[in-house]
């Protein structure tokens, strides 16, 4: 498992934090739970099975609704 800090564009609106938290949710390989999209920073805090989904997958899939990904940290849990 990996746990990912995230750092987007700038969010403007609460209902992009949905969009992007189903967005990711979606994902196989994803802690449902461990998401956490935080608006007032712009951070998407996510834990992620490795061997079933790439930090280069949820940077997509945030990519594909129409937000920038600045940059993306990763840690072993």
């Amino acid at each position: 498992m990996q746990k990912a800090t995230i750092q987007l564009e700038t969010l403007t609106c609460p209902s992009c934090m949905q969009k992007i938290e189903n967005g990711v949710k979606s994902l196989d390989g994803v802690d449902k739970k461990s998401i956490k999209v935080l608006f007032n920073s712009s951070k998407v805090r996510v834990e992620y099975d490795d061997e079933k989904v790439s930090i280069k997958d949820i940077e997509n899939a945030i990519d594909k609704l129409g937000y920038e990904v600045i940059k993306s940290q990763v840690k072993a849990l």
